[in-house]
């Protein structure tokens, strides 16, 4: 059964834009490979942490909502233990799938 997801990442700022497209695309082919289906990679960019973690003040936050079996998300999880420049990351089961921003304009 596929469920929905949302993992929040926090990379190192010291990363380049390169190392963090590469990270970015290997653990979306982790939960492709596993039969998952991104929904939306959100990049928030460099913020200030709220305390130090492993001697940094700053980290680039970027968030993943997809579809995917459990089995995939502990791959996921897995990967992002042993690749190096994650230092930190939660991941939430959804209710339901998040919705598509609004096109909108007001």
């Amino acid at each position: 059964m596929l469920n929905h997801y949302e993992t929040l990442v926090l990379m190192s700022p010291e990363l380049t834009e390169e190392n963090r497209k590469e990270i970015l695309g290997n653990l979306s082919g982790v939960i492709e490979r596993d039969g998952g289906k991104i929904g939306l990679v959100d990049d928030w960019g460099v913020r200030t942490l709220a305390y130090p973690v492993r001697k940094l003040t700053r980290g680039h936050y970027v968030r993943l909502d997809y579809t995917a079996p459990g089995a995939a998300v502990a791959e996921l999880e897995r990967n992002i233990r042993i690749t190096d420049g994650l230092f930190k990351f939660v991941t939430v089961r959804l209710d339901e799938a998040p919705e598509a921003p609004s096109t909108e304009e007001a």
